[in-house]
């Protein structure tokens, strides 16, 4: 095993930053900051520390559309036919909770946020009115969760999308500023004395029994617990079941001008989604169109399913308005069988808070809260 003397560091070095800390935070997305956040309000005299992989978060935390949404109707009726009613219900709880743990942290004005509401778009006549027959029933179970009445509600008005049958308005949805609400909940964790080391590539993590040894590409690192927030990536580092990456495909048009298109939109069940930013149109998904080339931490762009937005650009969300497309990228989340996060002890001393299903921004929040409850002891 590698030492901390092989790395040519100095005492100031090993005495500042290779001591043996009471928590590390691997991964320095929305879970990993908000965990380590979380624990230090818990443990006031706690030396924490946030390692990540690049220089920004390797995973979706600067990369996705800025969505605050517990979810639209189609998707989570979609939900509730792969899994329980008491889990779907579950995790929109606690996305609904991890929202609230947000704002109330970092405030309003510090993301952008936005409460404008979310509309999610129709093209098949015969999935809109079976979702429609579903909205009221799915509205009670909603108010049993949210206390909020009437979260779905059909709206009808005139609309520049082609080719859409309908649309409902979920009224309890934002949009937030994904950079903005990043930045300020890096300053927030520095301000509370919380260590975060960038370009930290950590190969093995070794529970050894009365604490945990971290190898990388830097030196050992050694704390007393350690908590895994990689999300898509968790496999690299843990043995662990049901998460594996999933990755996300997005675009972004040049300044529109004129745009009239406010607000956030998801289309077929989820699985694409785009909103207004800056007079222009940002919008992202088709992974449903292949899962399994997908499935990766590559990030690579697939041009299938990048023509596939071009197209739903061209033909649904901007008919015949001339728009040039500035920039692409993907990001990568965590999924499995359920959306429901593995929040869980993957060894005595080793935390894992994984599997996101695409809504970090909404549950991460929550789930560095009962992460940090957890590896405290409570």
């Amino acid at each position: 095993m590698s030492n901390r003397e092989d790395f040519n560091h100095s005492y100031w070095e090993k005495k500042t930053y290779f001591s043996k800390y009471d928590l590390i935070v691997i991964g320095s997305g929305i879970v990993g900051i908000s965990s380590a956040i979380s624990f230090r309000k818990k443990n006031k005299k706690a030396k924490i520390l946030i390692i990540e992989r690049g220089i920004l978060p390797a995973g979706a935390s600067t990369k996705n559309a800025g969505f605050a949404s517990c979810g639209s109707a189609g998707e989570l009726l979609d939900d509730l036919k792969k899994t329980s009613e008491s889990t779907v219900l579950e995790t929109v709880e606690m996305r609904w909770k991890g929202l609230r743990i947000l704002r109330n942290r970092l405030g309003d004005k510090n993301m952008n946020y936005r409460p404008i509401g979310g509309y999610e778009l129709f093209r098949d006549p015969e999935q809109y009115e079976n979702t429609l027959s579903e909205i009221e029933q799915l509205n009670i179970k909603m108010n049993r969760i949210i206390s909020r009445k009437d979260c779905f509600t059909n709206v009808s008005k005139k609309t520049t999308f082609k080719k859409v049958k309908g649309i409902l308005l979920n009224k309890y949805e934002g949009q937030i500023d994904t950079g903005l609400m990043m930045r300020n909940l890096q300053l927030y964790a520095i301000k509370n004395n919380i260590f975060v080391l960038n370009n930290i590539n950590i190969f093995k993590v070794k529970d050894v029994g009365h604490g945990v040894e971290l190898q990388s590409n830097y030196g050992l690192f050694v704390a007393s617990r350690v908590l895994v927030a990689t999300n898509g990536f968790a496999k690299e580092l843990l043995d662990i079941n049901d998460v594996k990456p999933a990755r996300a495909q997005v675009l972004i048009t040049k300044p529109i001008s004129g745009l009239k298109i406010k607000g956030c939109y998801h289309y077929d069940r989820g699985y694409y989604y785009f909103r207004d930013i800056d007079n222009r149109i940002l919008l992202g998904g088709g992974r449903n169109l292949d899962f399994e080339t997908e499935t990766t931490t590559d990030s690579s762009t697939n041009t299938t399913i990048q023509n596939k937005l071009d197209q739903l650009l061209k033909e649904v969300i901007l008919p015949g308005q001339k728009f040039e497309i500035d920039g692409r990228w993907t990001g990568i989340m965590g999924v499995g069988s359920e959306k429901k996060p593995i929040i869980k002890f993957v060894s005595k001393n080793v935390l894992a808070a994984v599997r996101m299903g695409g809504m970090g921004i909404a549950i991460g929040s929550w789930v560095g809260e009962k992460a940090a409850s957890l590896i405290s002891g409570e």
